[in-house]
């Protein structure tokens, strides 16, 4: 039986849970902070980091009453704390927690997203090196074009794929930002050491200046980088259900013993993987317009971006998390058919020789376009005829008079398509 995709990581990170206990540490690190600048009492902090606790079922009782998170579990921690929480979130606004939690959050998450990207590249590189030259038309317009290899096809999608990977790396870094500024951002109860006390210790840098909130700029590009990979890996996923279509059927997704098809047709095979991917896509997509919206808010705060974060963050990130597992789960299976693809390259008896030829025989010192005029004219015999591209060039004396057999014979193979395979390769991986 062959896995299924889990979410035991990704769904961890943004777990209640998790969340609660990031809240937790920043506000014991900035206790040692303002301890350590004489602000108050050392034991008192060492207490506090003994006592500190919370309980996620508590803190949404407490919140039923509040109607405000933070302050319930402020409410909570205290309960475990005692006298000396009095100490606790002393000059610090609601967002300094927020906002620097979720900021280690969407870290933590991205980190996640750059490996499983990571293992899907891994997975398509070792396909392409496997099919390098495996022949297959190239099609352009959906039209059959000239040869390429599968291999290629695959390299192309590694080569992308690099791309979005450095503009994640990038997102995340963008991201990875805390404050502890206050409720306008201008350290009116706290000293800025506070917040870089606290920041560094959580492993993110300090915002260089800040409202009561981190800018939703940052956000958006995380968002946006999110929807860019989704969107390369529908681009894909669309490849290889156009490729799995019965009428042209050179690579399939795995079918797994005991899968069903279809309710009604016992005999459908679908590509359903790939269709879920295509799916999830939208949604990123749709998130990324949602983030952008997110950057415009009132003055130095308002919290109409709170609600619509708590949605498209988990969201995108989980559901990003499982097209770059699901999409290498179909890779490293996909069921590829070389023969099929041959027999697809000679569908068009030829044709996909057309412009080798013309360029061949523009050189013999006729103009291109009475070069394109013979090449064309003996390509729409064969598309309307069905007679073979290569017997319909030498029954024309239009060619035939500048070119001798010997010089047909090295137009009419594969060679010239392959020749630079290699070196392709080369540059990318």
């Amino acid at each position: 039986m062959i896995e299924r995709y889990t979410l035991p990581v990704m769904g961890r990170i943004w777990s209640e849970e998790n969340k609660f206990q990031k809240w937790l540490e920043i506000e014991i690190l900035v206790c040692e902070a303002l301890a350590s600048m004489g602000e108050i009492p050392k034991d008192a902090v060492k207490r506090i980091r003994e006592k500190a606790a919370f309980d996620s079922e508590r803190i949404k009782e407490i919140e039923e009453t509040t109607h405000h998170d933070v302050i319930a579990f402020l409410t909570n921690v205290a309960e475990h704390v005692g006298d000396d929480s009095r100490y606790i979130h002393i000059g610090m606004t609601s967002s300094d927690l927020l906002d620097t939690a979720l900021a280690a959050t969407l870290k933590e998450a991205g980190e996640k997203l750059l490996s499983r990207l990571s293992e899907l590249k891994a997975v398509i590189k070792e396909r392409a090196l496997e099919h390098k030259r495996t022949v297959m038309v190239g099609r352009t317009h959906g039209i059959h074009a000239e040869p390429i290899t599968f291999g290629l096809k695959l390299i192309v999608w590694y080569d992308e794929l690099s791309r979005r990977e450095q503009a994640l790396e990038r997102a995340i870094d963008t991201i990875s930002f805390g404050k502890i500024s206050g409720a306008v951002g201008n350290y009116a109860h706290l000293d800025p050491k506070v917040e870089t006390y606290v920041i560094e210790k959580l492993g993110l840098k300090p915002a260089p200046v800040s409202t009561q909130i981190l800018q939703r700029d940052r956000h958006a590009e995380f968002v946006s980088a999110l929807a860019l990979v989704a969107a390369s890996l529908e681009k894909m996923a669309t490849e290889v259900r156009n490729l799995q279509r019965t009428d042209v059927l050179e690579v399939e997704e795995y079918f797994e013993e005991g899968q069903k098809g279809s309710s009604a047709m016992p005999h459908k095979r679908n590509p359903i993987t790939c269709e879920r991917i295509c799916g999830l896509a939208r949604i990123i997509r749709a998130n990324a317009i949602a983030a952008m919206e997110n950057v415009t808010l009132w003055h130095e705060r308002d919290i109409s971006h709170s609600s619509v974060e708590r949605v498209i963050l988990p969201d995108s990130t989980i559901a990003l998390d499982y097209m770059l597992e699901r999409f290498a789960w179909v890779i490293k299976r996909l069921i590829v058919y070389p023969d099929r693809m041959r027999q697809n390259l000679e569908r068009t008896n030829g044709l996909i020789y057309s412009q080798k030829l013309l360029l061949e025989l523009a050189k013999t010192g006729i103009s291109r376009e009475e070069a394109y005029a013979a090449v064309q004219e003996a390509a729409m015999e064969t598309w309307e005829r069905g007679k073979p591209f290569e017997q319909s060039v030498r029954e024309r004396e239009a060619i035939t008079l500048r070119m001798d057999g010997n010089t047909l014979d090295s137009i009419f193979t594969l060679d010239a398509f392959l020749k630079s395979v290699d070196e392709i390769f080369e540059r990318v991986v």
